[in-house]
């Protein structure tokens, strides 16, 4: 592809060198450039891709585009001074990889919780509704039928792009894919063409990178602010921040509610083990997930294929009979002793307290609830009291443990979680900071029905302990105990 035509939408600064140079490849990462490759100099969290311009061009990259021209000029490079690397980089992205998101009915999901399980819910929706689609998820990535491992909730500009022109070469008509609130203010997304978007929810997270509430949700609106006319946009109507984000949005609004007038209004009639039985705009439905959080998910994925143009009885009858994400409320129960294990994602007070709140309205009345809970290391600190509270709140007993803790040290971060607990509280709870005995002592405290919840790492397959990750799976360890209670 011609430079001049790679630099559709850029804004450009000014350019050093040949506009007719030829683009073999697009990269952001330099140990990837190659010969005839186009080097995007990015500023990241981590490190600043002008560093490693020397580096890029000693491996044969011809084109250099950067916020800032270096110093030294080689002869026969062709320099891009542009405003923003971040926003280039999408843009020119989407222009090398032949725009595939303009081809295909793009959905972004955003908010804190319940991004995984509404994206993963539309791909299997319209999977089985005949079409083929691809997923771009927290857990997985999926193309067509094929499994893809996922590394970020939303990739960088160029993976993104590579993975939708895959799409698109193998038929997809349709992508889900989840929106981090990373990925939109670190400009990942720009250039893609959305089909609509979903707003879930917002809650206390990721303050570690944002530094503020009022900035998170900032980043959030920004991504509906930018929907083209032609697009959806949907919002939770019981979210007091639901309104909010679709104030400036171009897109067709809609909303989705249990407690509120909207126009995709759903009503809880039973949340038991077998499922939800709701009214969803007055038609009765029965569906496999359980809890109230699941059912905002469903009305979200309804009124995205509503909005789509798909026909509403044929959208319920398949969604009545669709399974959630991996790791979000996965539940297995003991052979003799019927204990229930409940290996859930939650990681932020929000999502514990729905899954605390959801294991309530199950019981019976005479189960204990035992939960395990630690919070991820390098991350947003002030959360970890307040998960701490709310796990003591709602349950009988409570092991604090490691999660992922990454370089910090874990007892330091149980000790952080333990400034949460009230004295009342005090004698709820113990700390192992081994995550597989802590589950193992779970599974000796329970008697015969009672109910474990094992929250925070959900569908990981690893913990993360001095930069190493380890094989940690919670669902393989909680069967692997079970067996053995077995013997």
């Amino acid at each position: 592809m011609k430079l001049q035509d790679l630099l559709y939408k850029v804004h450009i600064r000014s350019v050093l060198g040949n506009r007719q140079a030829e683009a073999d490849d697009v990269q952001i990462d330099s140990r990837r450039v190659k010969k005839g490759s186009v080097f995007i100099a990015v500023k990241g969290t981590a490190a600043d891709g002008h560093q490693f311009i020397e580096n890029a061009i000693s491996s044969g990259a011809s084109v250099i585009v950067c916020e800032v021209i270096p110093s030294l000029i080689r002869d026969g490079v062709t320099y891009v001074q542009v405003e923003n690397s971040a926003v280039a980089a999408g843009y020119i992205a989407h222009n090398f990889f032949d725009s595939p998101s303009e081809k295909m009915k793009v959905v972004g999901v955003t908010g804190t919780n319940g991004k995984t399980t509404i994206a993963t819910l539309l791909y299997k929706l319209f999977t089985s509704l005949g079409y083929t689609c691809g997923l771009l998820s927290t857990v997985e990535n999926r193309i067509g039928e094929k499994v893809v491992s996922a590394t970020h909730t939303t990739p960088d500009a160029v993976s993104l792009n590579t993975s939708l022109k895959q799409m698109k070469d193998a038929g997809c008509s349709h992508v889900f894919m989840e929106a981090s609130s990373h990925a939109i203010q670190q400009h990942r997304i720009s250039g893609l063409r959305f089909a609509g978007g979903i707003f879930s929810n917002i809650t206390h997270d990721h303050l570690d990178y944002h530094k503020t509430f009022d900035e998170y949700i900032r980043v959030k609106k920004s991504f509906f602010d930018s929907l083209p006319s032609d697009a959806f946009a949907i919002s939770n109507a019981d979210d007091k921040r639901g309104d909010v984000m679709l104030q400036n949005t171009h897109a067709k609004k809609y909303f989705y509610s249990l407690r509120t007038m909207s126009d995709f209004k759903g009503k809880i009639l039973e949340n038991n083990l077998t499922g939800l039985v709701m009214t969803v705009n007055d038609r009765e439905v029965h569906f496999r997930l359980i809890g109230e959080f699941n059912a905002y998910n469903l009305l979200a994925v309804y009124g995205a294929a509503v909005c789509l143009n798909e026909d509403k009885h044929e959208v319920l009858r398949c969604l009545s009979v669709l399974t959630g994400a991996e790791g979000r409320f996965d539940y297995m129960v003991s052979a003799n002793e019927k204990v229930m294990a409940i290996v859930d994602y939650a990681h932020t007070p929000d999502a514990l307290l729905n899954v605390l709140a959801t294991i309530k309205k199950l019981r019976k009345g005479f189960e204990q609830v035992i939960t395990v809970v630690g919070c991820g290391g390098d991350r947003d600190r002030t959360k970890r009291p307040e998960m701490a509270q709310v796990a003591c709140e709602y349950s009988d007993k409570v092991i604090f443990t490691s999660d992922n803790p990454r370089s910090e040290d874990p007892e330091q971060i149980i000790r952080q979680m333990e400034a949460g607990v009230g004295a009342a509280a005090k004698r709820k709870y113990i700390t192992i900071a081994d995550r597989k005995e802590a589950i193992r002592t779970a599974i000796s405290f329970a008697r015969p029905e009672d109910i474990i919840l094992v929250a925070g790492k959900g569908h990981e397959k690893y913990q993360e302990i001095k930069g190493v990750r380890n094989h940690f799976d919670d669902k393989e360890v909680v069967k692997e105990l079970f067996e053995e209670l077995k013997k």
